[in-house]
């Protein structure tokens, strides 16, 4: 302590400002903090239901993307972690689709073009091992986790996209989409065309 007020008061510095010094400290501290956590908040994906994400079509359309998923997925646990908390990807979404997280094993009721969906063979003691598929898996065009679709500002499936991807690859179907680029390419070879010409921006 001693040492410390000397050299206070060699730089003519008096000891009483370190009450103002732990302040502007603990100012610094709150800011860094909020900074921290204002980051965290911008690298979370909003969302929703189903159910949620069609109506909040009707008040403003915009596109769905849904991620459909089990617990006992390991690449999907992989597209959650990896994927869907990079800053690009996050951003994007957020922006310009809203976004569905679909359990596709689970025992949810989903009502959908004025049909009820739900999962009939649901067993609880498989809840977190392979189980029966949803009806609106089945309903979709599932067949594999996890699975990524896209729907248009109708509610309309315009295409699911299976297996894991990195921000990347994930970041040319969220623009192919988005931007209604896809009505434009009815065969393969256009698709690898457009493939070949695109330009990644995100950070992987």
């Amino acid at each position: 302590m001693l040492l410390i007020r000397s050299i206070f008061c060699k730089f003519g510095i008096p000891f009483a400002t370190n009450q103002v010094m732990r302040k502007r400290v603990l100012l610094l501290a709150v800011v860094l903090m909020s900074s921290t956590f204002a980051l965290a908040q911008v690298q979370e994906i909003n969302w929703m239901s189903f159910e949620e994400a069609l109506a909040a079509q009707k008040k403003n359309p915009k596109k769905i993307m849904m991620d459909v998923y089990t617990n006992w997925c390991g690449p999907c646990k992989m597209l959650d972690k990896n994927t869907f908390h990079n800053k690009d990807v996050v951003e994007y979404i957020n922006k310009n689709y809203y976004a569905v997280k679909f359990n596709g094993e689970g025992n949810s009721v989903v009502n959908y073009n004025g049909k009820a969906y739900k999962n009939a063979n649901y067993k609880e003691e498989l809840k977190n091992r392979r189980n029966s598929a949803h009806e609106l898996t089945r309903a979709l065009g599932v067949r594999a986790y996890p699975t990524i679709v896209y729907f248009n500002e109708e509610g309309k499936v315009i295409q699911p996209i299976s297996g894991y991807m990195r921000p990347q690859q994930i970041e040319l179907y969220l623009k192919l989409f988005h931007t209604d680029d896809y009505k434009n390419i009815k065969t393969q070879e256009e698709f690898n065309t457009y493939y070949k010409a695109f330009k990644a921006e995100f950070q992987e």
